[in-house]
């Protein structure tokens, strides 16, 4: 045998209530001996999981006060309840033959998948109150191809885990707490909302100073290079004055070609006045 079953991987073809319906037109009409049979034959029948209906008809409800009410409590705990609450107290039901024992037991294990998506060996045999793992393993198999359930059994860690699980019935006055769980449900969705929009503001706010401050330093920038543009453009310009401006010549204002013609005018006095005559 391999180690682990991949089963149920279909989904439900039919639904269930459908099944449901001929036991209901049957019960509308029946009474007595009649109406109990057809009972019966709605807690045996394998296509059948989902007792709500059934349970609405008048004819049923009213077994409750009358000497056979103990097919209403059979027909209540394979709506709503378990194979452990059957065994802990079973004088409070009918006789389960053993097709409607089964029938529990699958829905029983319904009722854990529902719950939890990994249900432990341990945890199967002590609801189903069985003592054998090959006889649980087969027990979950009938349930996964009666289309109720569908998972993957792993027999190395022992464990079911569950895929699909069906629906079953709504206990009355259970509808109430669905609602609170359902508002719970809202506000923790609404906490989530309000803080992930918390988020949203925090995250454009920051992304809004980070652009200012881009827009800033870029700002700097410019105005750094405009700084610097403009010194180099006056060191540029004193460069050109020193370089023909006054000073170049000892400091006399003297320009090349008067510096070339003033030696000429400067020649010794005595030698230009050798050739002067002086008369009386």
């Amino acid at each position: 045998m391999t180690q682990d079953m991949l089963l149920g991987n279909e989904e439900p073809s039919k639904s269930k209530e459908t099944f449901l319906e001929k036991f209901c037109v049957l019960a509308k009409s029946a009474n007595g001996a009649a109406l109990l049979d057809v009972i019966r034959q709605a807690l045996e029948a394998p296509n059948v999981f989902v007792f709500g209906e059934l349970l609405a008809e008048p004819s049923v409800a009213q077994l409750k006060d009358g000497p056979d009410a103990k097919y209403l409590e059979t027909l209540n705990l394979f709506a709503y309840g378990t194979y452990k609450e059957y065994r802990t107290q079973p004088e409070r039901f009918i006789e389960l033959s053993p097709a409607m024992q089964k029938k529990l037991q699958h829905l029983t294990i319904v009722s854990l998948a529902i719950k939890a998506k990994s249900i432990p060996y341990a945890l199967l045999l002590s609801e189903l109150d069985i003592d054998n793992v090959r006889h649980l393993e087969d027990i979950i198999i009938e349930a996964i191809y009666a289309d109720i359930i569908h998972g993957k059994l792993f027999q190395n860690t022992r464990i079911l885990e569950v895929d699909y699980a069906q629906g079953r019935d709504i206990p009355p006055g259970y509808t109430g707490q669905i609602v609170e769980t359902l508002q719970a449900w809202v506000n923790s969705c609404d906490s989530v909302s309000n803080c992930i929009e918390m988020q949203i503001k925090y995250a454009n706010a920051e992304k809004s100073k980070r652009l200012l401050n881009k827009e800033r330093v870029e700002q700097d920038l410019i105005n750094l290079k405009k700084v610097l543009k403009s010194q180099a453009s006056d060191s540029d310009e004193s460069m050109q004055i020193d370089t023909h401006g006054p000073g170049t010549s000892g400091g006399l204002g003297l320009g090349p070609s008067e510096l070339r013609k003033k030696p000429s005018k400067l020649r010794n006095p005595r030698s230009s006045a050798v050739g002067l005559k002086f008369g009386k």
